[in-house]
């Protein structure tokens, strides 16, 4: 995990400047929105109050995820910066990437952020947020910067990637408030319903005519040596109780569990859904270099799924909680429908 160089907290000054910038460019948030939010906003985002004067006019997206969310509804010309990237951006979302700068393909510094000169930050995961991540809530708050963890990854207060555990399953229903609640701020609530009325249709879609397949999979986001897994209650949990599949390992509380390989063979999965990075952090990130590894290790070339050559590639960005897990959800139901008929 990165950690956050050590660095001088800025002056009673520059936390003044960076306030008064702010309130001049709030000026022209009624313009670039609906005029639909009523500010100020308050929001209870992962048990933290965070309340907006205006709709943000500089943000700064943590994650891939929350990218997407924000290029989806429309507000690339406020956003100052992107960071942690597994995957292309999504292909209908190419144009409006590109006039956005990318702070750093993995997270970004501390420095960095506020080299972008944000007034508002938000992240997927909230490890952007714990002690040795990007930097704590309250340290962007210290500078006038608010900030919104997405609530895919809260239970209830605690952030799950922060050193939380899931207690209960994940939904889209967590996935939408995160669509909303990001349409509400910045004034575009219309834009936010029709996000979420667009996946919703697509989603039912994906589902239809789709059956419980008695198939068993395993979900495998990435490294050769100690395989990460998806456990029972995060995002791919959704999809495998979506296309009516059984996940392994869904005993497993932890979003992406690191397990052995001796147990993957003992669990023997029918399916083996694997994630397919652009990014190269680990060996193993790219799914022809999983398929490699599995059939030609001695440990793992025994597996059903590796006999019978039942692997389906998705972007790591379709198995997070993100607007991309209908992606996901639509070329998963699409690749066990092929396998069932082929059986």
């Amino acid at each position: 995990m990165p950690t956050t160089p050590t660095s001088i907290p800025p002056t009673s000054r520059a936390r003044s400047s960076r306030r008064t910038r702010a309130s001049a460019r709030s000026a022209t948030s009624a313009a670039a929105g609906e005029g639909a939010t009523t500010y100020p906003l308050t929001v209870d985002n992962c048990g933290r109050e965070t309340t907006f004067d205006a709709a943000p006019q500089r943000v700064v997206s943590l994650d891939q995820g929350s990218t997407e969310i924000l290029l989806s509804l429309g507000l690339e010309d406020r956003m100052v910066g992107t960071a942690s990237w597994t995957d292309p951006v999504r292909d209908d979302l190419a144009d409006a990437n590109a006039a956005v700068p990318r702070l750093a393909d993995e997270a970004p510094t501390y420095e960095v952020v506020l080299g972008a000169d944000p007034d508002f930050v938000t992240a997927s995961f909230g490890r952007h947020f714990a002690q040795g991540g990007v930097a704590e809530r309250d340290r962007f708050a210290e500078t006038g910067i608010e900030s919104y963890l997405s609530p895919t990854d809260c239970d209830g207060d605690i952030s799950i990637n922060g050193g939380g555990t899931r207690t209960r399953p994940l939904t889209f229903d967590a996935l939408y408030q995160e669509i909303r609640e990001l349409a509400q701020i910045f004034d575009v609530p219309g834009r936010g319903e029709a996000l979420v009325a667009d996946l919703e249709a697509r989603r039912q879609a994906a589902l239809d005519g789709v059956t419980d397949t008695g198939l068993t999979v395993a979900f495998w986001f990435s490294d050769l040596k100690t395989p990460y897994v998806a456990g029972g209650l995060g995002s791919a949990g959704i999809l495998a109780d979506e296309v009516g599949a059984v996940n392994v390992f869904d005993d497993l509380a932890d979003d992406w569990p690191a397990t052995t390989w001796e147990t993957f063979v003992d669990r023997d999965p029918d399916v083996i859904v694997m994630g397919d990075l652009s990014r190269e952090r680990w060996p193993g990130d790219q799914a022809a270099e999983k398929i490699e590894f599995l059939q030609t290790d001695p440990v793992t070339k025994g597996l059903t799924a590796v006999a019978e050559e039942r692997f389906i590639a998705l972007h790591g960005a379709e198995m997070n909680p993100s607007i991309r897990l209908v992606d996901g959800l639509e070329a998963l139901a699409e690749e066990l429908r092929s396998l069932q008929a082929a059986a």
